[in-house]
């Protein structure tokens, strides 16, 4: 119980800081500071409470790692790399100077036609100054490139050690408690379809994200550039969201996999056994 209390508390302080990194990092005025630390408590607690009990009710994959633990850091990288970005403008250090450097290199690779980072630029209103664009495309290309690493990761994780049954049985009904195995059609089916349609939404929601905000550009401003944290966290999250889709789809069909292999040994146990007494 002790165990389990430390390791939602540290897992529940980890998300805190997540979402309080770029307040706490970039200069300025913190006029939102109280609301975000509201929301920061907010989830906080929730992730104390959903690895506090025996069995989640909303966090996917908890008792299968290390699922979880990249997307978080994913995440939380993908935040921290563009907050010292964004801090280096005022603030210039090594570490951000460096970052810096890279988001220009990616965002002259991932800058190429129909690319979704092209499609981030492009959902800019015209007129928009260069130095915006500029922030923009090498925000969007690091965030883009950092999720696309992730993604492999897990899938390599996935490959080599084969996940989720690395570290003994897996308990599916467990791992994904929003999925209710008695709502109707073959588990194996519907499983295969969630994964498919996680697939295709991770696949496309990168370029649609895009032509979202710019048919929202005459109603509000999409993407306020020159409000930093802003900025970071809408980019952060195109990027991230997507990715975890796609790792969640990716996730979905091994699991189907698995309980269609386990089927197959099944009934070739049992046919083995009619061979033999009958």
């Amino acid at each position: 119980m002790f165990t389990r209390f430390v390791s939602a508390l540290v897992r529940a302080i980890f998300v805190v800081l997540l979402i309080a990194t770029p307040w706490l990092l970039l200069p300025g005025p913190n006029d939102s500071a109280p609301i975000v630390l509201l929301v920061a408590i907010f989830v906080g607690w929730l992730v104390f409470s959903e690895y506090m009990t025996e069995y989640p009710s909303l966090i996917e994959f908890r008792d299968a790692p290390p699922y979880n633990r990249l997307r978080f850091g994913a995440l939380f990288a993908t935040v921290l790399v563009l907050t010292l970005i964004q801090r280096g403008i005022a603030h210039p250090s090594p570490i951000s100077e460096l970052f810096t450097a890279i988001s220009h290199v990616v965002g002259d690779a991932l800058d190429f036609p129909f690319s979704p980072v092209r499609l981030m630029v492009l959902s800019l209103p015209e007129g928009a100054h260069a130095v915006d664009v500029d922030m923009l495309r090498r925000t969007s290309a690091i965030a883009y490139l950092m999720s696309l690493i992730s993604l492999v990761f897990f899938i390599f994780i996935m490959w080599l050690n084969g996940w989720p049954r690395q570290n003994g049985s897996f308990n599916v009904w467990t791992n994904l408690p929003t999925f209710d195995p008695t709502g109707g059609g073959d588990v194996v089916g519907r499983l295969n379809r969630d994964a498919n349609l996680y697939v295709a939404l991770g696949f496309l929601l990168p370029f649609l994200f895009p032509a979202f905000l710019q048919a929202a550009a005459g109603i509000v401003d999409p993407i306020a550039v020159a409000q930093p944290k802003s900025l970071i966290w809408t980019v952060s999250l195109w990027a991230f969201v997507p990715s975890s889709l796609l790792m969640r789809g990716i996730a979905t069909a091994r699991v189907a996999s698995m309980i269609a292999d386990k089927r197959r040994r099944s009934m070739d146990r049992d046919t083995e056994d009619m061979h033999v007494f009958g």
